[in-house]
């Protein structure tokens, strides 16, 4: 298929593959932020996901696939980028470039490496902090498991430092998805700019703010 070969048809799969993973990071935050009601809501968020079954595998390979593909794309765009700038990482003419832009591919692979991380963290709950008793059968209680994680600094300052590049990837990564898509002018860029560092912000804040409060003391069992 020739978008799947030409350089413009791969920035419109990088962008439409980006907004999928910007819901799942929407929607992640939600559920997630259930944990400030109190241990009975995270819980029962975690139950109610449990008991979908194969709706939340089914949902979970089409991230992958997702996920797979705007990789894939970023991988060869950069590297076509590469080619035809040596020395520089070419960002799009109509954007400014800036430390977010220059860095969208180290910031992606950061991102990739922590997502490994949390999905053996939370997902398979293989790594040394997750307590046994938290995961004696599924979804166990998963408010004791969050809470006894994020008491441990050097997990709440990878989470932390996981959420800055996340900001940086979406800072640029919004507004560039509306320049992918020919949605973005000299006189709309500033507003997508800005769209864009809102909603990175707010992302950075609400995602931080969880192993951070408890780290602090203000969430605990």
């Amino acid at each position: 298929m020739e978008i799947l070969t030409n350089t413009v048809g791969r920035k419109v799969l990088m962008a439409v593959t980006g907004l999928f993973m910007l819901f799942f990071v929407i929607v992640h935050l939600l559920g997630n932020s259930t944990i400030f009601v109190g241990p009975g809501a995270l819980n029962i968020y975690a139950e109610k996901l449990h008991s979908l079954g194969p709706l939340v595998w089914a949902f979970r390979a089409f991230m992958l696939a997702m996920l797979g593909l705007h990789v894939l794309f970023g991988v060869l765009l950069t590297l076509e980028n590469w080619a035809a700038n040596p020395g520089k990482y070419a960002v799009n003419r109509k954007l400014k470039a800036t430390f977010s832009s220059e860095t969208m591919i180290w910031t992606g692979a950061l991102l990739l490496a922590f997502l490994v991380y949390h999905l053996l963290q939370f997902t398979l709950r293989v790594t040394p902090d997750i307590i046994p008793e938290a995961v004696a059968k599924r979804p166990g209680d998963v408010y004791a498991m969050v809470v006894s994680s994020f008491r441990h600094t050097a997990i709440s300052l990878i989470y932390v430092g996981a959420m800055v590049v996340l900001f940086l990837h979406l800072k640029h990564g919004i507004q560039s998805f509306f320049q992918s898509l020919g949605w973005s002018n000299d006189r709309t860029l500033p507003r997508f700019e800005t769209i864009g560092n809102v909603l990175s912000a707010l992302f950075l804040l609400g995602y931080s703010a969880i192993p951070v409060l408890i780290l602090v003391g203000f969430l605990s069992k």
